[in-house]
């Protein structure tokens, strides 16, 4: 590993000894690896050095950007080098004529989307944790809130440099609208969670900065009703930016470790709406549209939240849920999809799993897209009864998923802790595809081996 300081020369930018335990794990700390180096590149050059080097030497690489990673897809499980991304953090070039900006993937989502705003643009992608790279946001093909309107991270990614196992660099698409020149290597790419290539620059497309944004919550009775009415709000053609859904006890939660209030605290659950567009005249149309949908269908009433101070508590309590589970006990993040008219029925079966077998199981999401967020709560269990418990309750909520029509994750990947669930999901013929590309483009397996499948 002593080889890998002639390839990159400054004194710290490789650490072969007295390694620190953050670059073994992912954010959670519970999943841990190991590791014989870690890299720092500051160059799509160094990149292609250092993966030349382990390829020639079979020695596996676990890309890290950071480090915001919720299923293991960062844990260096079978040692080698972690490829460290954060210090490849330039925001390169921002073209307001091809509205695209060029990046390299360590820069953070929450200052991408300040920089650009700045310009009167806007990038769309807004997944909860803000402190994410951009390079890990397109390696999962993060979502968020603002699926519903904008899409997912993937809708954005124009073009990609990214060196591969054997330290080959390719260039797959540009600031170009339409590609139709062969293969999408750049699709392959995203959301492979490090698999087949090094993110190293990333063309992302922009788009005007909304002027007007509203935002709206509505409280219900029960869950049920709230994600039927979520479908009404669809169907009538409304156009919120976001539609979150929570149940009353996750934002209990949420109120404590924040110290705030929620309005209505009578409701069984609350819908979130956001609303955005040029002008305050049609956004508030729109919003009038979804009130008048709501309260036809079962909303206890329809909150506008036209004081700034109220709107950023509202979402500051909903964009703290999953820290809120974690001040109280430690939990299993779930990141599953369903058919949009199934959510209801899904989150009606958690909690059946959650009165059959006593593990706690709080639930959140995107209502938009059926995109639910659990909380499986450990609580008191000793080790041994919780990895038995939690293993018995994932099985059944995957299962249920599979039986609903839907898929193993939204948006955070599948990384090491959702393989097993993803293997009895997926369909045989497209696991072996996956597989067959992976060892095209990777013949000797270094390259973030082990994760999604083996």
């Amino acid at each position: 590993m002593h080889e890998l300081q002639t390839i990159i020369t400054d004194p710290g930018r490789v650490l072969v000894s007295d390694i620190p335990g953050a670059y073994v794990t992912d954010n959670l700390g519970r999943l841990k690896g190991q590791c014989d180096a870690v890299v720092f590149p500051v160059s799509t050059e160094e990149v292609s050095a250092v993966m030349k080097w382990a390829y020639a030497h079979s020695v596996p690489v676990t890309p890290r950007g950071a480090g915001t990673n919720l299923v293991g897809s960062t844990v260096p499980d079978r040692g080698g080098i972690v490829l460290d991304l954060s210090r490849m953090d330039r925001i390169l070039e921002l073209d307001p004529d091809t509205l695209t900006v060029t990046v390299e993937p360590g820069v953070l989502l929450s200052r991408l989307q300040a920089h650009v705003e700045e310009q009167g643009l806007f990038y769309p992608p807004d997944p909860g944790e803000k402190e994410s790279s951009i390079g890990g946001n397109i390696s999962t093909n993060a979502g968020g809130m603002r699926a519903v309107k904008y899409g997912v991270t993937r809708d954005y990614v124009r073009g990609l440099t990214a060196v591969l196992p054997n330290g080959e660099v390719i260039t797959t698409g540009g600031k170009v609208v339409k590609d139709s020149s062969g293969l999408s290597l750049k699709h392959l790419l995203i959301g492979s969670e490090g698999t087949l290539g090094i993110i190293t620059q990333c063309v992302l497309k922009l788009v005007p900065k909304p002027a007007y944004v509203l935002g709206a919550l509505v409280p219900f009775a029960s869950l049920k009703t709230g994600i039927d009415a979520v479908i009404r709000l669809i169907h009538e053609n409304t156009g919120p930016t976001a539609m979150e859904f929570m149940e009353r006890k996750v934002v209990e939660l949420g109120e404590r470790y924040m110290n705030l209030r929620f309005p209505f605290p009578e409701a069984g659950a609350y819908i979130l709406l956001s609303f955005d567009g040029a002008g305050e005249g049609e956004v508030r149309t729109r919003a009038e549209r979804a009130r008048q949908a709501a309260l036809e269908n079962g909303a206890l009433d329809f909150l506008l939240l036209e004081e700034k101070q109220v709107q950023d508590e509202v979402w500051r309590v909903r964009g703290a849920l999953v820290k809120a589970v974690e001040a109280v006990s430690e939990q299993e993040p779930v990141d599953i999809v369903v058919p949009i008219n199934r959510t209801a029925e899904f989150i009606a079966y958690a909690n059946q799993v959650e009165q059959e077998s006593g593990v706690q199981l709080i639930s959140f999401g995107h209502a938009g897209d059926g995109n639910v967020h659990l909380c499986v709560v450990r609580g008191g269990r000793e080790t041994e009864v919780w990895k038995r418990d939690l293993h018995a309750v994932m099985t059944r909520i995957y299962g249920k998923s599979r039986e609903l029509g839907g898929l193993t994750s939204g948006e955070h990947g599948i990384g090491l802790s959702k393989k097993p669930y993803f293997r009895k999901a997926a369909d045989p013929a497209a696991v072996l595809a996956m597989k067959q590309i992976k060892l095209a483009l990777d013949n000797r397996n270094i390259l973030n081996p082990g994760k999604i499948f083996d």
